[in-house]
């Protein structure tokens, strides 16, 4: 039997069945061995509403993980699908080369006072790896224009995820990405992790930050010279585990770029929008004078358009930008992809960025993240789990798990038994985590929380 006949008879009769067949004969789906789709069918998505996405045959599944950290409002949001139409008879597209547009300006402008007014320069794409190539090349295209073309290398966080495209692969460490690429990539210089969870005896989370930042401080003392920039994901590591770390250590980081003039770039790609309880990660740390932590660009995507449409950005500061400003072509940044600041996708991001001054979405999560984290708390306790954790509505837990096959096979079970209890989870190896979107009623917590224990309790029995 091929694998599209048994995810058709899989699927069941109909609707279902047919969109499942035409889906594994013609399209390539992301981050999947396809020949895992012999043992666990694919969902055929009707529509969405909600936290809840529904099949062809009227089964729900709650988003518990906002559909790849993206749907910040819910399916189907009535005033983002508004905000859309409206521009729908305005203007789909422009090229942002020689033009410009209101949704864009407009967008551009909040972004910024949404910084103080730090990062006041917004360049654009249409998906993170993008915004993290855009942040590498100008960095060290900046350094070239003034006169520092020695500074070339970067460096990341071990186990940090940045993207898979080629540049954003390079400052990648994550090994069941990268691998496979290793021929074709740049040499990244790779420093320790400041998650929380490699604490030694008696060791806190700032002591562990403090320990990593020495190891770069090590690195910057033998290499600041020919090094461009340093690339964080604040406060959350997320592609290698949900590694959560103090955000002292974005402190500590920011004095040593400034200390070896080097740039200092924030991925705050999955973190930033108010994932980790604050609309930049970044907004947690403070300096040792308590001033603000800000980097020399911030890079956004994800929940930015609400889970809408295709778009990222990147934020930077007032001497990046004069950098490259001159009458000579060559110093400028000549970047560009057709779609660059999309109007539709600008138009969604406004809608979203309006959400959350209208229902003070900040203040109210910080309601919705405590009542989780106490529906949460027999999971917490679970003699099967390790290192529970918790920053703003990210939820996660590592599976104590001894045996090397069950343990290899867990993200994939768990996800098969999610989906029996119709539930939208997939965990990263044995760290099964939790990020639902921001409109989650109190008996929508209380079934998330309930069915996680749920569907962790029959995974681990079932191996």
């Amino acid at each position: 039997m091929t694998s599209s006949q048994h995810n058709a008879s899989a699927g069941g009769d109909g609707i279902a069945a047919d969109w499942v067949a035409r889906s594994l004969a013609s399209v390539w789906h992301p981050c999947t061995q396809m020949q895992h789709h012999e043992t666990v069918p694919l969902v055929a998505v009707s529509h969405g509403r909600g936290a809840w996405l529904y099949d062809h045959d009227g089964r729900r599944y709650l988003d518990a993980i906002s559909s790849w950290w993206v749907n910040l409002f819910g399916h189907a949001n009535p005033r983002i699908n508004n905000a859309l139409k409206d521009q729908l008879d305005k203007l789909e597209h422009a090229m942002l080369a020689g033009f410009t547009h209101e949704p864009v300006v407009q967008l551009s402008e909040q972004l910024k006072a949404l910084t103080g007014g730090v990062l006041g320069h917004c360049f654009y794409a249409s998906d993170g790896a993008s915004a993290v190539e855009i942040a590498l090349k100008m960095s060290f295209h900046a350094w070239r224009n003034s006169g520092h073309s020695a500074k070339q290398e970067f460096v990341c966080v071990r186990g940090g995820y940045h993207g898979e495209t080629i540049g954003a692969l390079a400052v990648t460490d994550v090994a069941l990405f990268k691998d496979a690429y290793g021929p074709l990539l740049r040499p990244a210089h790779v420093v320790a992790s400041p998650d929380a969870r490699l604490a030694e005896p008696g060791e806190s989370a700032q002591d562990v930050a403090r320990r990593a930042a020495r190891d770069l401080e090590r690195l910057l003392q033998e290499r600041g010279p020919q090094i461009a920039a340093v690339i964080v994901e604040p406060l959350v590591q997320c592609a290698t585990g949900m590694a959560m770390h103090d955000p002292l250590y974005l402190a500590l980081v920011r004095a040593l770029c400034d200390q070896y003039q080097v740039h200092l770039i924030f991925d705050e790609i999955a973190v930033g929008c108010g994932r980790t309880g604050t609309f930049f990660a970044c907004q947690q740390a403070e300096m040792a004078d308590g001033t603000a932590v800000w980097p020399d660009f911030l890079c956004l995507s994800k929940g930015i358009s609400g889970g809408y449409l295709p778009l990222s950005l990147v934020l930077s500061k007032e001497e990046i930008y004069q950098a490259f400003y001159s009458s000579d072509v060559t110093r400028g940044f000549l970047h560009s992809h057709s779609y660059t600041g999309n109007p539709l996708a600008c138009r969604a991001a406004l809608a979203t960025l309006a959400i959350f001054e209208e229902d003070d979405v900040l203040n109210r999560n910080r309601q919705r993240a405590a009542r989780m984290t106490a529906a949460l708390a027999p999971l917490a306790a679970h003699d099967k789990v390790r290192h529970f954790r918790q920053r703003g509505m990210i939820w996660a837990f590592d599976a104590v798990i001894d045996d090397a096959q069950a343990a290899a096979s867990f993200s994939r079970r768990f996800f098969a038994e999610g989906l029996r209890q119709e539930m939208l989870m997939r965990p990263i190896g044995r760290s099964v985590y939790l990020m639902p979107p921001y409109i989650l009623a109190d008996d929508e917590i209380d079934t998330l929380a309930a069915r996680t224990l749920a569907v962790f309790e029959q995974t681990m029995a079932g191996h």
